[in-house]
């Protein structure tokens, strides 16, 4: 994608598919098209979920932290119906022609067909948590889905998780549940967590389940404590661009789990439940307390990086927006030095986007490749854009996609 695609209007973004553009749109069209051809019936209903990028506060909410997230305008739609024979059937535009069919008996972390670590452990991941926890649910008799989705897979924009909320709202309307979003997430994150083996915190399915359009969702991950504070950036003259890097990235190769460890490690030594609790002034006692030094950098990082998310908090209540620049810069390089969780490209997008003028940039997501956000004056964007793509010819790297982040809405069912 060229520079003047990424700063067009928005009309031109939403033909691009980077506007506000699958909400109820092209998107659910095709989804609905598709389950047709694909199941020989209409679609009982529509249900969409975005993916989401973090402005701050990573690798924290499985500490007990404090996220910043909002919801892109890209979603997974599914198309769904009730079955009442015990069959689950699972199809997705994006993995190709095999449809993927499982007894809903035999759905478990153990059993699934061979298709566990597979896009559809997702999605029956989500059937045996809502089995599992919800009373309503257990005698469930299956269901036919077709999804299709403008979330980018390995990006850092919470494919699973907009996979995983879109499946457990489509489940939940179609047999009468009435969960809530909250509700939404944690059945998501169960099956992440437990069903496909993925140790994520709660951020990217409450970011999935609750973001509000136009907004940030300040989230306390312990209590889920949520708050949805005004983000209009357009109206202040300022673009967050996404810089996906395309290097792809899998949070359950280990280096994630080693990463949450470390963090459950320390806690456990500083005898506080968990890093959130450290207090940012006691910081330096804390470290030298520690015995480990291994995990030292981690508890600077978390303590830190929740620190970030207050001092962004403050500055965006104040109507400092710009000012946030900092706060993002000094993330990525915790991130980059103590966490350990960036790599060149990232890196690349950062370097290259500042010395042009952005006004801060960080990786976003779980890092090891993915994506960055970049804070640029509206009329800079189009440079900025273009100085990270030279950075990345020069380097050698594939060239990345960039596209603008436009707060979205959250889960919700189009019809």
């Amino acid at each position: 994608m060229t520079a003047e695609e990424t700063t067009g209007t928005a009309a031109a973004r939403a033909a691009e598919g980077l506007g506000a553009e699958d909400g109820g749109g092209a998107g659910a069209a095709a989804a609905a098209a598709a389950f047709a051809e694909l199941y020989g019936e209409q679609p009982a209903g529509l249900w969409a979920a975005p993916g989401r990028v973090n402005l701050i506060g990573e690798h924290t909410d499985y500490n007990d932290g404090f996220v910043m997230p909002l919801a892109l305008p890209h979603t997974t739609v599914a198309a769904a119906r009730r079955r009442d024979d015990g069959v689950l059937r699972l199809h997705s535009g994006d993995a190709g022609p095999r449809l993927v069919e499982l007894d809903v008996n035999s759905i478990d972390p153990l059993a699934v067909g061979g298709d566990r670590g597979g896009w559809a452990a997702y999605p029956a991941g989500v059937v045996w948590a809502l089995r599992r926890t919800v009373p309503a649910f257990a005698d469930f008799g299956g269901a036919d889905i077709h999804y299709e989705s403008t979330v980018p897979t390995g990006a850092g924009l919470s494919s699973s998780a907009a996979l995983e909320v879109s499946t457990a709202l489509a489940l939940s309307d179609l047999h009468g549940l009435g969960l809530d979003p909250v509700r939404l997430a944690k059945v998501s994150q169960h099956a992440e967590n437990d069903f496909v083996g993925v140790p994520s915190g709660i951020m990217d399915q409450m970011a999935s389940a609750c973001c509000t359009a136009g907004h940030v969702l300040h989230l306390d991950t312990r209590d889920l404590t949520e708050r949805a504070v005004p983000f209009d950036l357009a109206a202040e003259g300022l673009t967050l661009l996404v810089v996906d890097t395309q290097v792809k990235h899998a949070l359950g190769d280990g280096e994630y789990a080693q990463r949450r460890a470390g963090c459950e490690a320390a806690a456990r030594a500083l005898g506080v439940p968990a890093l959130r609790d450290v207090p940012y002034a006691e910081l330096d006692a804390a470290l030298a307390r520690l015995t480990d030094p291994a995990v030292r950098p981690f508890v600077r990082h978390v303590v830190t990086e929740d620190r970030r998310v207050e001092e962004c908090i403050a500055l965006l209540d104040a109507g400092r927006t710009r000012d946030i620049g900092p706060v993002l810069l000094a993330g990525h390089a915790s991130l980059r030095d103590d966490f350990r969780v960036s790599c060149p490209e990232l890196d690349v997008v950062v370097e290259s986007s500042v010395a042009v003028g952005a006004l801060g940039a960080r990786m976003t997501g779980g890092g090891f490749g993915g994506s960055a956000i970049v804070l640029v004056e509206t009329d800079a964007a189009e440079a900025v854009a273009k100085a990270v793509e030279s950075a990345f010819t020069a380097a050698d790297f594939r060239p990345p996609r960039v596209f603008p982040a436009v707060p979205g809405a959250g889960a919700r069912r189009l019809r």
